[in-house]
């Protein structure tokens, strides 16, 4: 194992940040990252020599060496210090002192430390906190917000993501929060989004993007001034269990389809993404349930006359915004009949011109909507000597 490449060689090697957070949390982690006393040069030579594969991910300069073991990558970073940071990234310098490195990192329970032995190295109470279920920046709040702006956004991920209750925050760390806000403007749209989709899907989403707004944030991530916060609050609480799409939450913020526009202006979401943002603001209030036995089929007749693609799924993400649980159950269930006659069939029946097909054809697919697409070949064609 290569653990043991670096036991060789006197380096000391750790699993670092947020691996060691979900270890500690009992989450399995998604990746492990390993930190280490030795320089990238040094780890190129050691793995060369051994035999192991090398990635080449341009994370060098940063200090960083992915190999490839056991058809998995490791990526082993040098322990360093930020020399030059403005605000988006930082130049960096190798160090040997563990502690250095935790320094520079973001919130205290991302900054430790656990050795292949078990030993957990934690310099700022990372494992308290976390135990505690409290978010906290390490060191003074605003150092580490304008070592890079984007920590802003990890913060609120993090709460959603460990702490129980919402609004327990501390006073000074909100306060460097909203007087650090305009630095976002700084971050680019992808990098905040990606944040910002997490934020969605975590909890507390609701208390956490009134807070955006409450510290001024929202203007720079490119939500609209004007939210609606009262939907927002509807919307998060219908879709609790559904697991939405972060753009059917984020949608409940907007009034007009502008705010879309304006969205994906500043964090280049994808067509999908805006598609379906276009789609929720423009039908969330007409294209709702009927009165009835057959409260399904508003959508489903939707669904039949549409001519886009993934309308399916589009109105899958409508019911969850509109909270309509067991509709939603039952429109996944649904499949999409295939209309019984053809243009074959009308030929059969001696039509032969095209124009008379078609709108023998419209006529019948009238007729089998009317029938909640119950009315078989046999039916319709009988129906069609009627007309």
């Amino acid at each position: 194992s290569f653990a043991e490449l670096f036991e060789k060689q006197n380096y000391e090697l750790r699993i670092a940040g947020g691996a060691v957070r979900d270890l500690l949390s009992g989450v399995t982690p998604q990746d492990i990252d390993f930190a280490t006393t030795a320089t990238p040069a040094e780890m190129k030579e050691m793995f060369t020599s051994a035999g192991v594969r090398l990635i080449n991910n341009k994370g060098e300069k940063h200090g960083t060496i992915t190999a490839r073991l056991h058809e998995q990558n490791f990526e082993i970073t040098t322990l360093r210090i930020d020399v030059v940071t403005d605000g988006r990234h930082a130049e960096v310098e190798f160090t040997t002192d563990w502690e250095k490195d935790a320094e520079r990192r973001d919130l205290t329970v991302n900054s430790m430390f656990l050795g292949l032995d078990g030993m957990l190295y934690d310099f700022f109470n990372g494992y308290e906190d976390l135990k505690n279920k409290k978010i906290r920046f390490v060191g003074k709040a605003s150092e580490r917000i304008q070592e890079d702006y984007l920590r802003i956004l990890r913060y609120f991920r993090f709460y959603g993501r460990i702490v129980e209750n919402p609004g327990d925050h501390e006073p000074s760390t909100l306060q460097a929060i909203k007087e650090n806000a305009k630095g976002l403007a700084g971050i680019s749209g992808e990098r905040i989004w990606v944040e910002l989709k997490k934020i969605l899907l975590g909890n507390h989403v609701n208390h956490l993007v009134r807070l955006m707004y409450e510290l001024d944030i929202a203007q720079y991530v490119g939500l609209p001034l004007d939210g609606n916060l009262e939907e927002f609050d509807r919307v998060t609480k219908n879709i609790e269990n559904l697991c939405p799409k972060p753009m059917t939450v984020l949608t409940s913020l907007f009034r007009l389809k502008d705010d879309v526009t304006n969205l994906d202006l500043r964090l280049k979401i994808s067509k999908e993404e805006k598609t379906l943002g276009l789609f929720l603001v423009k039908h969330r209030q007409e294209l709702t349930k009927a009165v009835g036995p057959e409260p399904l089929r508003p959508y489903q007749d939707f669904l039949m006359d549409s001519r886009e693609a993934n309308t399916n799924s589009k109105i899958c993400e409508l019911l969850k915004y509109q909270g309509e649980e067991n509709l939603l159950k039952a429109m996944q269930q649904w499949t999409v009949p295939s209309f019984p006659v053809s243009g074959h069939d009308l030929r059969k029946m001696g039509m032969s011109s095209g124009k008379e097909i078609g709108t023998a054809l419209q006529q019948l697919r009238e007729e089998w909507k009317k029938s909640g697409y119950h009315m078989d070949k046999e039916e319709l064609l009988s129906c069609l000597k009627k007309l």
